[in-house]
């Protein structure tokens, strides 16, 4: 069975939003580079660094599933029914949006009413030996709580926001979460792709 791993890109101050859910500069490094990569559902194409090229192809070529919540659903609207990453998405949420359900019908979605263990449980069956990447901080913050998580996945950011919709992971159950040495180290251009084994 593939890895559950959380995901994020963030500042340097913990944040992956504005308080009004905007960007700023945080994904900027997706479009200040020479090296051109298609995302793999190709609606869109990034423009990175080398070491960010190489790194891309990598983690969206072992990505299996997708496990989210209600609000980054929302905030995207379900990506037009389609994610960039053109994996199966698990939304974790206490109801299902059934209109958008009827005008999406072939969205390969699943909207999980009975929590995130049973989200990530269902995204492992069919992710397989590839990962499960876990989004959204109140998602993310969850699953390490129950002790789902393998790992956490940073692109870290040259920038400090000074305020934003919430740190990553917030306020966590346990007093602090030990990560073991990042696995993964990669200078990119205005982003350092980091990579963290949880230790249980």
């Amino acid at each position: 069975m593939g890895k559950v791993q959380a995901q994020a890109i963030m500042s340097l101050d913990g944040y992956v939003a504005k308080q009004d859910n905007s960007i700023g500069h945080l994904f900027d490094w997706l479009q200040n580079g020479e090296v051109a990569v298609p995302a793999p559902a190709g609606d869109f194409t990034v423009h990175v660094s080398p070491a960010s090229a190489e790194h891309w192809k990598r983690w969206t070529t072992s990505l299996g599933a997708l496990v989210c919540g209600r609000e980054l659903f929302d905030v995207t609207n379900g990506w037009q029914g389609r994610h960039s990453l053109d994996a199966p998405i698990f939304v974790v949420t206490h109801h299902v949006p059934t209109a958008w359900v009827e005008e999406h019908p072939d969205a390969p979605f699943t909207f999980v009413t009975d929590g995130v263990e049973s989200a990530v449980a269902q995204a492992q069956a069919i992710a397989g030996d590839r990962v499960v990447a876990v989004a959204g901080g109140t998602i993310a913050r969850q699953a390490l709580n129950l002790g789902l998580l393998d790992e956490v996945a940073v692109d870290l950011v040259p920038v400090i926001m000074g305020e934003g919709n919430r740190p990553f992971f917030g306020v966590l159950d346990a007093d602090g979460v030990l990560l073991g040495n990042p696995t993964t180290c990669i200078q990119g251009d205005r982003v350092t792709h980091l990579v963290f084994p949880v230790i249980r």
